[in-house]
């Protein structure tokens, strides 16, 4: 039975990550077709540094999934407070309605905001961009932090300012240490859906903005460049080490903490 499991497990991770070594393969093709290898080199990288298309797209995707993260981070968390603090029914009339970008699909979420900025006569370009990736990063922060305020002694605040505490210093030294690891959640998960988004970028941007997805889109109609393979296994790799260092901290965490009980400390 466990080796069942086990071969079930292997087929599932064969099958997700078989397309990825595939792409990293053939960054490395001489050949700009995908039937033939033509070689090991090392061009389609150096042609992706001098690919001012390639560039401006991924500096936009960056800085718009950037800004979109810190401000739907910030903005959904003060959400999530005043969300929390109210009464029942009126919470989840506007729970539901924050949760609406979530439920609908990218396409009516898409020419929604920008039938809205038509009507409000906003040029679509970055601004559009970085406020459409905002209006659906935000619930998603929301989600986040609220099972956290949920945890919290409701007389933490009171407990606070009865210890002489203004009510600011009350929220940045002890609500926000308790609720940091929803905040945190809902910074990488806002993150993560700006970078991945396409249909709702495609409709709210303008011309001369593109981020990484409609660039790619553009170029799938002609033909898919070797350089983007290379782009797409730099970005692989730098996640891939990023989360490998943030495994293997929490996997030293234990043992260090095993080593600390161990030590004696004078007296």
């Amino acid at each position: 039975m466990k080796s069942l499991r086990k071969i079930y497990v292997g087929l599932i991770m064969a099958f997700l990550y078989a397309p990825i070594v595939l792409l990293i393969l053939y960054s490395f093709n001489d050949s700009k077709s995908r039937a033939n290898w033509g070689g090991f080199t090392f061009k389609w990288y150096l042609e992706l540094l001098h690919d001012q298309t390639i560039l401006s797209a991924l500096g936009v995707t960056l800085s718009i999934a950037a800004l979109a993260a810190v401000i739907s981070t910030v903005l959904g968390t003060f959400g999530a407070i005043v969300l929390f603090q109210m009464k029942k029914a009126p919470r989840q009339v506007l729970l539901s309605t924050i949760n609406l970008p979530m439920l609908n699909s990218e396409v009516v979420t898409g020419v929604s905001l920008m039938l809205l900025y038509s009507m409000t006569h906003l040029q679509l370009g970055y601004l559009t961009l970085l406020l459409s990736h905002v209006a659906f990063c935000v619930p998603y922060v929301v989600l986040s932090v609220m099972p956290k305020l949920r945890q919290l002694d409701p007389n933490l605040a009171e407990a606070a300012q009865d210890l002489g505490a203004t009510p600011l210093q009350g929220f940045f030294k002890v609500i926000l240490p308790d609720i940091m690891p929803g905040v945190l959640s809902g910074f990488l998960m806002a993150l993560t859906m700006s970078l991945d988004d396409f249909v709702v970028s495609f409709f709210t941007t303008g011309s001369g903005v593109n981020n990484l997805s409609i660039t790619i889109y553009t170029m799938a109609k002609k033909g898919i460049s070797p350089k983007i393979n290379a782009l797409s296994s730099i970005i692989f790799a730098v996640v891939f080490v990023l989360m490998l260092g943030l495994n293997l901290k929490d996997i030293r965490k234990p043992g260090q903490e095993g080593k600390l009980d161990k030590v004696k400390i004078p007296y």
